[in-house]
């Protein structure tokens, strides 16, 4: 593992994740693990109002805090959740889950492990 730092005036956000609703700021974990990490700033590029349909990550970690903004979740054997500005979750390995929707101000730390994952239609 390699030390890294990334300065948020010197960030960059793109597309390339997931979502098209997104933007992404890699943080520059994953180069520094090796790939076991990966953490992001994930901000909306506009407001989720359709959800993304309920999938799966075959991952070992991941977990969601919120910087601004809302997101709306639906957890298998859970249900609905709203998260808020300063709220975090732990969305354990497998579970079904589904971003219902979010504020077009939504901005979100994510961590996971490892820092690549497929994703599954649940």
């Amino acid at each position: 593992m390699k030390f890294a730092y990334q300065h948020a005036k010197d960030g960059v956000f793109d597309d390339k994740g997931l979502r098209s609703f997104f933007q992404y700021r890699d943080l520059g974990i994953d180069a520094a693990t090796g790939g076991r990490f990966h953490a992001q700033v994930i901000r909306a590029a506009e407001a989720c109002t359709e959800g993304t349909g309920r999938h799966t990550h075959t991952l070992d970690f991941q977990m969601v805090y919120v910087l601004q903004g809302w997101v709306k979740f639906w957890y298998e054997g859970e249900g609905e959740v709203t998260l808020e500005k300063g709220a975090c979750v732990h969305q354990p390995p497998g579970i079904a889950h589904e971003l219902m929707s979010c504020s077009d101000d939504c901005e979100l730390l994510e961590i996971t492990s490892p820092a690549l994952f497929e994703t599954h239609d649940a």
